[in-house]
């Protein structure tokens, strides 16, 4: 099955601010954490049933290098990314986007 993946705008915003703090404190390094965080997405476009589900229908992935996680529901064939959050952040930030 070819599952389609949409950033919702929370977690592009999330995602934009990651960038742009990593690439604050070193040059190239919001780059990779751009790369990590697409390597995970792609992973998950593969087989998002492989995630485990966390709360209610929320899958998460976790990123390599990063202490990020992605928060993803599955439905039909279409992957809805709601929240790239660092792991340290409270889950409650996301759990009102399902």
């Amino acid at each position: 099955m070819s599952w389609t993946v949409i950033v919702r705008p929370k977690a592009e915003s999330e995602l934009t601010e990651a960038y742009d703090w990593y690439e604050e404190r070193d040059e190239g390094l919001g780059a990779d954490f751009l790369r990590r965080v697409d390597a995970v997405l792609n992973t998950v476009a593969r087989n998002p049933l492989l995630y485990p589900v966390i709360h209610r229908n929320v899958r998460r992935a976790l990123t390599r290098r990063f202490p990020y996680e992605v928060y993803f529901i599955v439905d039909g064939g279409i992957i809805s990314v709601l929240a790239v959050m660092h792991s340290r952040r409270d889950p409650k930030d996301w759990q009102g986007r399902i």
